[in-house]
């Protein structure tokens, strides 16, 4: 019974807890490993069971590692026959020993995502598929979307009748999963997907499972998608000894097929389930929690519970709304450095957490500007990804043709058809002659052997040249954009259709907001001062390699870390939640707005990872793809209450009010200056006519309704500014924003 010892009540009930469907609901640091680990201790030492008799099943190696080695060390000898494992690896290990039973020798290869992609390009060669219309990534995608709902070729053919696009899909699914079969090989999601298949023909290997997994736990219950609840519903369905562990409010992987019905619906699929709820929180000040109590519960699909913890109150959390990003960035680095010179906290007690990977550009300049260490988790520096690098590489180009590292990075980016053999006897050319490699390129028709690739080598040639002649009268925004437009680069991440498309589509469009900051700062801009520049603050190799640094990470990659201070940035409407999210048509079962209630989940996350500070900031303005766009503070931070807060954001001036005397107590929705209102008046006779004016409500197909708060004419068009219900300031054209009055 030492098992018990410094256990609060609903953690002792959930180790005691033993027969039976079990669900315990364990909220953000409530100690839900610690009830896992002594409750498989538990019904060893007191329950007398067999531990042969107990699989464990976790989401990552590290996880189920650290998971195995608590369970040795309270169980000690006999441990080691407990299945602790990932769903992956549990599936391998039963396919090893039946998998012959659906065709396949027991052999199998499995493939990783090399392998896939390389099939996947032979089935689009062999399907003359054109790919730069239909990508590869997004095919293994929707594949691997349909594996996890157990959606076979053929239910998915029937599905797509009448859709080009599906029929398509449907066909090189098809061809895919013969190519396996024929490769005896497997992917990772056949691995699930396989066993269950085995399980629902062979009742004879079911039977052999459901007796060997008398007892049945299952961490991170909430991140479970179709294929795995079933998986583990087959498994658990005989003896019925199943014990899952999640938090419906921390489910925030559905871009993933984390399915949050799972858990939300568990009573229901297990009949005389019990529920346990771990409310008690162990990490952090009853303040912080209040605030993500006070967010979560706005959420309608969720499961009521409330975390309070004994660790005091603690501050309150500090709001500050910035006038744009780069003070925002300013703001949070200043803070952090002050803090450390105090000798209050060490770096690594800081994480900065935003929504976006493409935030960390500027909090990486401050850094590397004040000579701060950080490290940015679950991602890549932000000039070191590799679209920044493939940007850079074709304005390198463009300025310095003697770039030899920089030209061959871009001759096949998009690709070309220029392949390693053909890139290897332009070098030797170039070595023989003495030239650059870029110079080569432009005399391809003289190196021996090239052949056709020549051919290929030309259009690379005439499209630097163009790009050369337009960089001597466009600025390095409008040069940007055109290298984008004409080598159709982000055409290609759009047609790939993948959440990691989009993400790599963002970082771009924020090296083209670093490009226009540069455009509106330097004295005499130039595309070579531009890259010296960019050159210069991505030099990251110089900051020591130490244990000490201030860590950044998108707010998924936070999961399951904890810090002492914590800053929550960019919380602004349309960036947090997302525009895609708010504008989003698809409505749960309880008529919620399912990608908003997804993207509350990660605020929840985001604010439960603090254990004694949170900071929330917000711009005003963020420059998105080179435009300055005006944002309200986000929704989520509105729910927190005012006694909660505190800083120098008053809700008070969320409204800009008019300063003189007469007006004080007037509220405006947007204060717009006389000249503006002049400009406007004085409107040339030339200008469109418009049937809107400030002050008036308007409509906008893809923004919704907002107020018109500037209008600016420009000759021949007007600079319309609306403030939108919903995202925030926008300013746009008249004549392309189409909008109509109310």
């Amino acid at each position: 019974m030492d098992l018990l010892n410094a256990m609060n009540a609903p953690q002792k009930e959930a180790v005691m807890t033993t027969e039976g469907p079990l669900l315990i609901l364990a909220g953000a640091g409530s100690g839900k490993t610690r009830v896992l680990t002594h409750r498989t201790a538990y019904l060893i030492q007191e329950k007398k069971v067999d531990p042969y008799h107990i699989l464990a099943i976790t989401f990552t190696n590290k996880a189920a590692g650290e998971m195995r080695e608590r369970i040795d060390r309270l169980v000690g000898f006999g441990s080691e026959a407990i299945w602790v494992s990932t769903f992956h690896s549990m599936c391998v290990r039963i396919l090893r020993r039946y998998i012959d039973r659906l065709g396949y020798d027991t052999n199998f290869t499995i493939y990783d995502t090399d392998d896939q992609k390389s099939l996947m390009k032979d089935i689009c060669k062999r399907l003359e598929i054109d790919t730069k219309m239909m990508k590869e990534k997004m095919f293994l995608s929707v594949i691997s979307s349909a594996k996890n709902e157990m959606i076979g070729p053929i239910e998915f053919a029937n599905r797509a009748v009448g859709d080009f696009t599906k029929r398509k899909q449907a066909e090189v699914y098809a061809e895919y999963q013969r190519a396996l079969k024929q490769n005896n090989a497997l992917d990772f999601d056949d691995l699930l997907l396989l066993t269950v298949e085995l399980f629902k023909l062979d009742k004879e290997v079911l039977t052999n499972y459901q007796e060997r997994f008398r007892y049945i736990m299952v961490d991170e219950y909430q991140d479970t998608n179709t294929v795995q609840f079933e998986l583990i519903r087959l498994l658990a369905m005989k003896y019925k000894n199943l014990c899952v562990v999640g938090d419906d409010d921390q489910s925030i992987y559905k871009f993933r097929g984390a399915n949050i019905y799972n858990i939300l619906n568990f009573e229901k699929q297990f009949e005389d389930a019990k529920v346990i709820k771990l409310e008690q929180n162990y990490r952090s000040t009853q303040n912080i929690l209040d605030a993500a109590n006070a967010v979560i519960q706005n959420n309608i699909g969720r499961k009521a519970k409330r975390l309070w913890t004994e660790n005091g109150e603690g501050e309150k959390i500090q709001l500050e709304q910035l006038d744009n990003s780069y003070e925002e960035a300013d703001y949070v680095v200043r803070d952090i450095d002050r803090k450390v010179r105090n000798h209050e906290y060490r770096y690594q007690d800081f994480a900065i957490l935003y929504r976006t990977n493409a935030q960390s550009r500027l909090f990486e300049e401050r850094f590397i500007s004040k000579n701060i260490p950080y490290k940015i988790v679950g991602g890549v520096n932000f000039y070191a990804r590799k679209e920044i690098k493939d940007v850079l590489a074709y304005l390198k180009t463009i300025g310095n043709g003697h770039d030899d590292l920089s030209v061959q990075r871009i001759l096949n980016v998009p690709k070309r058809g220029i392949g390693a053999t053909s890139i290897g006897k332009i070098m030797d050319f170039s070595i023989e002659h003495g030239c650059d490699f870029y110079e080569a390129l432009c005399h391809a028709d003289a190196v021996p052997k090239l052949g056709k690739a020549a051919d290929k080598v030309r259009p690379f040639v005439n499209l630097i040249e163009s790009m050369r002649v337009l960089s001597q009268n466009k600025d390095v925004v409008e040069l940007i954009k055109a290298v984008l437009d004409q080598t159709g680069y982000v055409a290609e991440l759009v047609a790939e259709g993948t959440d990691e498309a989009q993400a790599r589509i963002e970082n771009i469009d924020e090296l083209i907001s670093k490009a226009a900051d540069y455009m509106q700062t330097a004295e005499t801009p130039s595309l070579n001062d531009f890259l010296q520049e960019v050159a210069l603050v991505a030099d990251i190799d110089s900051l020591d390699e130490d244990t000490d640094y201030v860590v950044l990470m998108t707010l998924h990659s936070a999961k399951g870390l904890e810090f002492p201070n914590v800053y929550l940035t960019g919380m602004e409407d349309g960036l947090f939640p997302s525009y895609m999210s708010i504008t989003s048509d698809e409505i749960d079962g309880n008529g919620a707005n399912s990608e908003v209630e997804e993207e509350r989940r990660l605020c929840y996350v985001g604010i439960t990872r603090a254990k004694e500070h949170l900071t929330l900031t917000a711009a005003k303005s963020r420059m998105v793809r080179g435009e300055t766009q005006w944002s309200k503070l986000s929704r989520f931070v509105k729910e927190i209450p005012d006694d909660l807060l505190k800083g120098s954001y008053s809700r008070e001036r969320e409204v800009p009010r008019f300063e003189s005397p007469g007006f004080q107590n007037t509220p405006v929705r947007k204060y717009v200056s006389p000249s503006q209102q002049r400009q406007f008046e004085s409107a040339t006779t030339g200008a469109m006519n418009l049937n809107y004016g400030v002050g008036d409500r308007v409509s906008h197909m893809k923004f919704g309704e907002g107020t018109v708060t500037a209008l600016v004419s420009g000759g021949r068009d007007y600079e319309v500014t609306v403030d939108f219900d919903t995202v925030g300031t926008k300013k746009m054209f008249a004549t392309f924003a189409k909008l109509k009055k109310l």
